[in-house]
């Protein structure tokens, strides 16, 4: 068993246990969330949150399941919330002894005297369903003890907030309840009730600028005497109410034996490889379509930029291969006017990406790369050859070759490379003309799409001499004349532009990169970028620079890529720096400053970003799907010289 222990000092403090966030996931895009202290800070918190359209059309259900103990004529409420008025009623968690993830299962620790009791959550791999266990472990008294456990719940997507207004819809069955159609919860002894508790605070919705209350109903209460060793279990599913899951006891002990054999598969190392090897399969998923990623819990879906960035590190690295395959071919199949379509989380399908079909050539690339699955090639050769066809002629968004053979691309109102934040429709880092990481993309999935034309003992000339074109013009006009590594960006609305930021390491880190004297000069440029937690988007000696990723929506959005620090970065950085060849290098092994932060937030996890400045506090998703990637990669490669850069 591998377990991430929090103990007494963290659990009885209120803002620290509140700010690391404990998650578990049903395969499909659904999950449960909370802190550990049980205090839900984000309107996201809950304990069955299912995907109506896997893996989107999220909606939130079983709000919380708030344990009681009744000793005598006491009722101690173990239960943590915060209310409109910032008052903490019921304060649970000073009677929180320790939490733990164990195999990736929570397990939270209550003391009352010389009462103990432990309550552990799981959720079913493949369907929408939740098993909550209580068991009393010890006691002083001869007698049981009763335990009570009261159902808050709520029915809403998964982004807004439920106001009481009219009583729900429940309706009872012969061991608890459905609500309001959507999802049916069962246990022992229940008891209706039928109030509603209005303002329950989310504190970190409030720090975001957003809604930060909302109502809850009390339906009624589970129960049961309890003697030493015994448990209260407690289950909730969506769809197919007449189709009950497992008892909770069997839903988590099914979760910690495919969380074993996830390790297992992916051949994990240590207990940080074990730990990254689970968080990778959080991200991996069913969706309508087949295999996809999930970019960041709580409120990212499917986006295929992260998805393909992502890829080597959630399928190559765990030795998901045919499920990779699968998305693979998916996403090929959906190609259109050579783009991938970047996201249908906004409610339709927008192509807003200029890197997305880049990142997807890669990913084929490594794919076969590394399996030796070359008829993947030959199947997708088709779509690859669509792809290059149509950014030569052009696409959506002003995405064109241009006579430099260099990819150039901008529509106002927009923002298309990685740094997309927009505010208002107005992007903050617009980077129109030629991104210097597309185009190292762009020279990538040229190589690409020429070795595998040849594998298939096709014409591969075409895409030869696109290479030779391009990547002599990338030379010639990305290189800084004072040896300062590559600018970011060429012939833009005003010109070339020299800001400091991490893209310009795509150049020489990506396989088959020329990389020469620039790699050194790459290294040195971005030297002031790189933090113990990931590298800053921007130089901080630059005017524009942002230290602290917080506030309100517009706040965050302007700091986003403005120097606030991304995990996902040491991917690249680490392959320039052993390509350098600092294998034996402590810089490289300062990966390991990350696994101290698997346990600061996102238990078990890795952040989507942090603050620029120091101490680089967390900000964004709590778990994303490209930092634990591209670290979980990054750290077996610096284990394994022969694959030092990728090549």
């Amino acid at each position: 068993m591998s377990t991430l222990r929090i103990g007494r000092q963290i659990t009885g403090s209120l803002d620290q246990a509140s700010q690391r966030e404990w998650l578990v996931t049903d395969g499909l895009g659904g999950f449960a969330m909370g802190t550990v202290s049980g205090l839900q800070t984000r309107r996201y918190h809950g304990l069955l949150i299912t995907a109506a359209q896997p893996p989107g059309g999220r909606r939130m259900g079983l709000s919380s399941l708030d344990p009681v103990l009744v000793i005598g004529d006491r009722r101690v409420r173990l239960a943590t919330h915060e209310w409109a008025d910032e008052t903490m009623a019921p304060a649970g968690h000073v009677l929180l002894d320790g939490f733990s993830l164990d195999d990736g299962v929570p397990r939270w620790r209550w003391s009352v005297g010389p009462i103990v009791i432990e309550a552990e959550l799981a959720m079913m791999h493949g369907r929408g369903a939740v098993g909550v266990r209580y068991q009393l472990v010890a006691t002083g008294v001869r007698n049981s003890v009763r335990l009570e456990v009261e159902a808050l719940c709520t029915e809403r997507d998964v982004h807004g907030e439920r106001t009481a207004w009219d009583a729900p819809r429940v309706e009872a069955t012969a061991d608890g309840f459905v609500f309001e159609g959507a999802y049916r919860v069962r246990g022992p002894g229940f008891e209706p009730a039928g109030e509603w508790y209005q303002g329950l605070r989310h504190r970190e919705e409030a720090a975001r600028g957003l809604a930060a209350t909302e109502d809850v109903w009390f339906v009624g209460r589970f129960g049961a005497e309890l003697s030493v060793g015994d448990t209260l279990e407690i289950e909730g599913w969506a769809g197919g109410h007449d189709d009950p899951p497992p008892a909770a006891s069997s839903i988590i002990d099914a979760a910690r034996a495919r969380a074993a054999a996830v390790v297992r598969t992916a051949g994990a190392s240590d207990a940080t490889d074990s730990l990254l090897a689970r968080a990778a399969d959080q991200f991996v998923v069913r969706g309508i379509a087949g295999p996809t990623v999930v970019a960041g819990y709580p409120w990212f879906g499917d986006w295929s930029r992260d998805t393909m960035t992502s890829y080597e590190g959630l399928f190559l690295e765990t030795a998901r291969h045919d499920e990779g395959r699968a998305l693979l071919l998916a996403a090929g199949a959906s190609v259109s006017d050579g783009m991938l379509a970047n996201t249908a989380d906004v409610g339709g399908t927008e192509y807003n990406t200029v890197d997305g079909a880049l990142w997807f050539l890669h990913a084929v690339g490594r794919h076969i790369e590394r399996t030796g699955d070359t008829d993947l090639g030959v199947a997708l050769l088709p779509t690859i050859r669509s792809i290059v066809e149509h950014h030569i002629a052009g696409t959506r968004f002003g995405i064109r070759v241009d006579a430099d053979g260099l990819v150039t691309q901008g529509a106002d109102g927009w923002a298309l490379t990685w740094m997309d934040a927009r505010v208002d429709g107005r992007p903050i880092t617009p980077r129109v003309g030629k991104p210097v990481e597309v185009n190292a993309l762009w020279l990538r999935g040229l190589r690409v799409a020429a070795v595998i034309a040849a594998s298939a003992g096709d014409d591969a000339s075409s895409f030869e001499a696109l290479t030779a074109t391009a990547g002599l013009s990338f030379e010639r006009r990305f290189a800084r004349t004072d040896g300062g590594g590559l600018l970011d960006l060429v012939d833009g609305p005003g010109g070339d532009d020299a800001s400091v930021r991490p893209n310009q390491l795509l150049a020489v880190s990506l396989p088959g990169s020329d990389r020469g004297p620039l790699l050194d000069a790459v290294l040195r440029a971005t030297e002031p970028l790189v933090t113990a937690l990931g590298l800053r988007s921007l130089d901080p000696t630059d005017s524009r620079y942002r230290r602290q990723h917080r506030g309100s929506v517009l706040e965050r959005d302007e700091a986003y890529h403005q120097g606030t620090v991304w995990p996902w970065l040491v991917g690249p950085l680490t392959d320039a720096r052993l390509a350098a060849g600092w294998g034996d290098s402590p810089v490289v092994g300062g990966l390991d400053a990350l696994v101290g932060h698997l346990g600061d937030w996102g238990l078990g996890s890795i952040s989507e970003t942090t603050d620029g400045d120091a101490p680089h506090n967390a900000t964004g998703c709590p778990f994303q799907a490209w930092s634990v990637a591209e670290v979980l990669r990054a750290r077996r490669a610096v284990g394994r010289p022969g694959l030092a850069g990728r090549k």
